[in-house]
């Protein structure tokens, strides 16, 4: 049932149905939530004096509010001293994040500064606990999607300019950028932007207006370098010019840009989405072989896929006796025998005493292939 509303009393973040003004009442030719002062503004511009609102219809901001990294019962971070640190880093970046978004969302002023300070302390982690970073930012909530994506973005680009062994100052600037890469969809209408089906037309048109509303947010905050803003305004260009929003090609597509898309697809392909399973990394990366040279750089991805490995951190891996866990350690000289938390077994498909292997100390037996819990009808998040 929609209820009156004055617009003196509109608030941000009502679905507003219908209009009224002096003359008529009429049906909105896009219903959708209220995001911007700007819009009510409009409204009372053209004479509305009234809006109906769908009081039910509430605004999906769940996934732009942060919740603390959650512990299961046989979880690593239990007595595990790097763990933690990087678990407290995971909810500092979190937490920043979301109040960065909320703010945005919000219309409010954006102060940069606190996303600055866990930037250097993301590339401080990165440097130091590397393999405890990737394994908590593992621990992943489907329906906080947008914060942990940005959040994995901005991890996946500091890991990866450092494999590249690009300065100190920009590996920071690349966490900024990766942080507010995607601040544009806190701006996209929430039954577009979390659709559990295929976007129509009209609506992937709306979705990807993401990138063009990104941009007076970002110039709005005047200390954000460019390095910052290419992260986020070259993640959807192509190197043959067919991307978004400017059609940049080859040459024009700078050297962040092009790390930029390769990261943030990666990441979207690895994640579990309301209309979509994870893919495992090697799905991934084999998709994404599929998109060079047209779409991605095809000796930056080979690079970015040494410097994650075919295994990376916390992926799901079988071992030839039917044991499946979770990749916990790497092993720098041979990326195909790293250290695996083993919990469950493939062949009774159910979970196991908990064991570590280091399978460069057991060569009777290796990965044969990679999977996801999405794959197994299970969920692992106790044990990460």
């Amino acid at each position: 049932m929609l209820q009156k509303v004055a617009i003196d009393s509109v608030e941000i973040g009502m679905y507003v149905e219908q209009i009224e003004s002096q003359r008529t009442r009429t049906r909105m030719k896009k219903p959708g939530f209220i995001r911007k002062q700007e819009t009510i503004e409009n409204l009372r511009g053209k004479g509305v004096e009234y809006v109906y609102i769908d009081a039910d219809q509430v605004t999906t901001t769940e996934d732009i509010q942060y919740h603390a990294t959650p512990i299961g019962k046989h979880s690593s971070v239990k007595g595990n001293s790097e763990f933690r640190v990087a678990k407290d880093l995971v909810d500092k970046s979190k937490e920043q994040l979301s109040k960065l978004l909320n703010d945005v969302y919000a219309n409010k002023p954006v102060d940069i500064e606190p996303v600055k300070e866990v930037s250097a302390d993301i590339v401080d982690n990165i440097f130091e606990r590397r393999e405890a970073v990737l394994w908590i930012s593992g621990i992943r909530e489907k329906s906080a999607y947008l914060l942990e994506h940005s959040m994995n973005v901005a991890f996946h680009l500091v890991n990866f300019g450092r494999y590249l062994e690009l300065d100190r100052q920009t590996l920071e600037e690349l966490a900024i950028g990766g942080l507010v890469h995607d601040i544009g969809k806190i701006l996209i209408r929430d039954e577009v932007l979390n659709k559990p089906g295929k976007l129509t037309d009209d609506e992937f048109v709306h979705m990807k207006e993401h990138q063009t509303l990104s941009q007076p947010v970002l110039d709005n905050m005047a200390e954000l370098s460019p390095t910052s803003k290419d992260v986020s305004l070259m993640h959807h260009e192509k190197i043959d010019g067919n991307g978004y929003p400017n059609g940049l090609k080859g040459e024009e597509l700078t050297l962040i840009g092009r790390m930029s898309g390769i990261v943030d697809i990666y990441d979207a392909l690895t994640a579990e989405r309301v209309y979509k399973p994870a893919l495992s990394p090697s799905e991934a990366f084999k998709i994404m072989i599929g998109l060079t040279p047209f779409h991605l750089d095809s000796d930056l991805l080979k690079k970015f896929i040494r410097c994650i490995g075919f295994y990376p951190i916390g992926s799901v891996v079988e071992l030839s006796n039917g044991r499946i866990g979770l990749v916990c350690n790497e092993n720098p000289d041979d990326l195909m025998t790293p250290t695996v938390k083993l919990f469950y077994s493939g062949r009774t498909e159910s979970f196991r005493e908990v064991e570590y292997i280091d399978l460069k100390k057991r060569p009777d037996l290796k990965i044969v292939r990679g999977l996801t819990e999405a794959k197994l009808k299970t969920s692992f998040k106790e044990f990460r």
